[in-house]
């Protein structure tokens, strides 16, 4: 079965799947191997859940018209996008480390919570505990936003027949 010629919905439905899977191979290492996420590390997996939901919602509407696919294909891309930018931060400050350390922010005054857990790093941002393939974990989290942009903007501007 040839995944080119997969559905508007199959796509969208199979970019949810992949996004769910990534962040739980995140949850994996931090909770297996004992890898602690940084500030952008924790970003990145919300914006991996934020694209997870709207590749969802396009997989359940999946509209149509074209005009509605396009809008959704675009909108998951911007959202894949996103991410990849926090993404390509963390490489930057991997080889540009600040004097000071960027990621190291409150989020809020509150007394300590589970999103100040989350929001606080334990390590730096610049540090790569991780590798496959000689590739530290923000590069194939980069990768992997690249890629998920790429099908939602294939799913949503490709023509029917």
């Amino acid at each position: 079965m040839n995944p080119l010629r997969w559905s508007f919905r199959a796509l969208m439905l199979l970019g949810a799947c992949v996004c769910l899977a990534l962040v739980g191979f995140a949850f994996y290492t931090q909770l297996a191997w004992g890898l602690e996420p940084c500030a952008l590390c924790v970003r990145q997996r919300m914006a991996y859940l934020a694209l997870a939901g709207v590749f969802v919602v396009a997989g359940l509407w999946a509209p149509t018209n074209a005009g509605g696919r396009k809008a959704l294909g675009l909108l998951t891309a911007c959202v894949a996008f996103a991410g990849a930018g926090v993404a390509g931060y963390q490489i930057w400050l991997k080889f540009f480390p600040p004097q000071m350390p960027v990621c190291k922010f409150q989020f809020m005054d509150l007394e300590p919570s589970l999103w100040q857990r989350f929001s606080t790093p334990t390590v730096e941002c610049g540090a790569s505990d991780w590798a496959f393939l000689g590739l530290s974990m923000p590069v194939w989290s980069l990768v992997w936003f690249l890629l998920l942009a790429a099908v939602a903007l294939f799913a949503g501007l490709r023509t029917r027949r």
